[in-house]
């Protein structure tokens, strides 16, 4: 692939970015950049969720698991989609009732500032982690796959392109990549189905889906209660996952509430989960597909290969050259989305959450300068911990971002079931301590879960272990109140 073509494509995309930011942004106030005005569309948000919840990690890594694990990533998927519709049913109602901005007033407002600057905090690990995890997947592809060979340095895409990220999205905020998301991901799915068309119309896939049926690679259920993929506890993880990452996250969150309504979220939750089961199953089909046109015996013996680098190196060196072009289009449309909400997000977390820059009475001016600030800075922050995971350079990367996902979530999971399902309150300043512990301790019972229970081994429910962990902490730490607390406005 031209070098020139390549960077033409990637400069022409990134104009396209700013136009719709110049577009959404224009007489936009401070609310616009936190809450998008409550003026979504709530089908705008639903499609453009698909690009911020899949990202470049599942366009890599999730065909690439095809072959070891067969369709069994779909058991927690399946759990997605149902904790999906619990978060529309029982967090959206509750964050529309106390207007919230950021979804983590609502600790403020149960148990008080102690616990509401701990949530935010966890939140902002959380995030700042997975986030830059997935813009380093994808980076790291394009590096290896295009860049290397320009003699561009891994350290210089970095820069490059979050600073593009900060122009497009530095003054609309949320009212800027609700629009900007929606195209991304609407990029990402013709990346998706044009590889499909491409690979099914092939003359050596005939009969690919008889293929398909007898290779393995379509197993979906996992029964082996002793493996950390038996299908009960994926399911069960699956939904746990999306409470906490979805329902107690700023950044999913910030968009579902910048609709009008709380009807107009909860729709947009529950048409987004069943899309997402789609996407994923064609996701796992392209998988499966990739390695039956590698056995075809079409491109020789000598192919790829760690998993992650199946479908990049298949669309940049041996599939036609429009094809890789559209994959670097998709690639980089599942960049963009994963970066630039949550640079949002963790800029609005820290604003309002832990500066409280809502409650200090400056004016919207300078309240402007502060935000704008703390974005550059949270952009600086990203890119050291891009260059942080480029020097570790994971293999595992799918499994790494569950992992770290379950011990930062798992204390925010923690905090909200005990605050909506119990009435006391536990002394604050021991809150932090119940937080940190909760992780710490769970990572030596998985350290050594197959010596301690028989055998099993503890997966992605590490998130719920820690979550009860932390319950268990706040309980017995707790005051008990004749009355639960009524929040009011944050």
């Amino acid at each position: 692939m031209s070098p020139v073509l390549l960077l033409s494509i990637v400069f022409g995309y990134f104009l396209l970015l700013l136009g719709i930011a110049w577009y959404t942004s224009r007489g936009a106030g401070e609310h616009a950049f936190y809450s998008g005005e409550r003026k979504s569309l709530w089908w705008v948000v639903a499609f453009g969720m698909i690009g911020t919840s899949l990202s470049g990690v599942t366009f890599i890594s999730v065909p690439g698991m095809v072959q070891t694990k067969g369709w069994t990533y779909l058991q927690l998927v399946i759990g997605f989609a149902i904790g999906y519709w619990i978060v529309a049913g029982i967090l959206l109602p509750l964050y529309y009732r106390l207007k919230l901005t950021s979804i983590y007033g609502y600790l403020r407002e149960r148990f008080g500032m102690t616990s509401y600057r701990t949530g935010a905090a966890f939140f902002i690990l959380s995030r700042l982690a997975g986030a830059t995890i997935r813009i380093y997947v994808v980076l790291n592809v394009i590096q290896l796959f295009v860049l290397d060979a320009m003699g561009v340095p891994f350290e210089l895409t970095a820069f490059v392109v979050l600073l593009m990220i900060v122009l497009y999205t530095l003054k609309g905020g949320v009212k800027t990549i609700v629009w900007t998301d929606t195209l991304q991901t609407l990029f990402m799915l013709g990346a998706l189905v044009g590889t499909i068309v491409f690979i099914t119309n092939a003359t050596e896939m005939n009969d690919w889906k008889g293929a398909l049926s007898t290779s393995g690679m379509s197993t979906v259920l996992n029964t082996d209660w002793r493996s950390d993929g038996f299908f009960l506890k994926q399911i069960l993880a699956g939904i746990f996952i999306t409470i906490a990452m979805t329902g107690l996250d700023q950044e999913m969150m910030q968009k579902n509430l910048s609709v009008a309504t709380v009807g107009g979220a909860k729709k947009n939750m529950r048409v987004f989960s069943v899309v997402l089961l789609g996407v994923n199953v064609l996701f796992l089909l392209l998988g499966a597909l990739l390695y039956l046109f590698i056995y075809s015996g079409r491109f020789g013996a000598a192919l790829p290969m760690r998993p992650d680098d199946v479908f990049p190196t298949m669309a940049l060196q041996y599939f036609p050259p429009w094809l890789g072009l559209l994959f670097i289009i998709g690639l980089i449309s599942a960049l963009f989305p994963s970066a630039d909400g949550a640079l949002t997000a963790l800029t609005a977390s820290t604003c309002l959450d832990l500066i409280g820059i809502r409650d200090r009475g400056w004016d919207e001016a300078r309240q402007k300068r502060v935000r704008q600030r703390i974005h550059l800075g949270m952009a600086a922050l990203f890119l050291v911990c891009i260059l942080y995971f480029h020097w570790l350079a994971t293999p595992t990367v799918i499994k790494t971002l569950f992992d770290i996902a379950g011990f930062t979530y798992g204390p925010l999971l923690g905090l909200f079931t005990y605050g909506l399902l119990f009435k006391g309150k536990p002394l604050e300043r021991w809150v932090p301590l119940v937080c940190i512990a909760a992780p710490i301790v769970t990572y030596v019972l998985r350290m050594f879960s197959k010596e301690i229970f028989f055998g099993y081994q503890m997966g992605f429910e590490v998130l719920l272990v820690v979550a009860a962990l932390t319950m268990a902490g706040l309980a017995a730490l707790s005051r008990t109140s004749r009355e639960m607390p009524q929040p009011g406005r944050s």
